[in-house]
């Protein structure tokens, strides 16, 4: 089994703010950003599905990055 090292880090509170990163603060930023409105979009389209379900674990990924996203309550 092959592990693949992690790049980056970054924790965020259900408001979108950061509050511990490893990526420079504008990167950090803009992709708090589009990971909130990511989120928010999927967590819709779970509640359109099925109205007692909600997002607990979303996986983006592509050929070269992942993104893994946990929203909490």
């Amino acid at each position: 089994m092959s592990y693949i090292a992690q790049s980056d880090v970054q924790v965020c509170v259900f408001a979108g703010i950061p509050i511990k990163s490893t990526l420079d603060n504008p990167t950090t930023i803009q992709y708090t950003g589009l990971i909130s409105g990511l989120t928010d979009k999927a967590r819709s389209v779970v509640r359109d599905l099925d109205p007692t379900n909600d997002l607990t674990f979303l996986r983006v990924r592509s050929k070269k990055h992942e993104i893994m996203i946990a929203p909490g309550q």
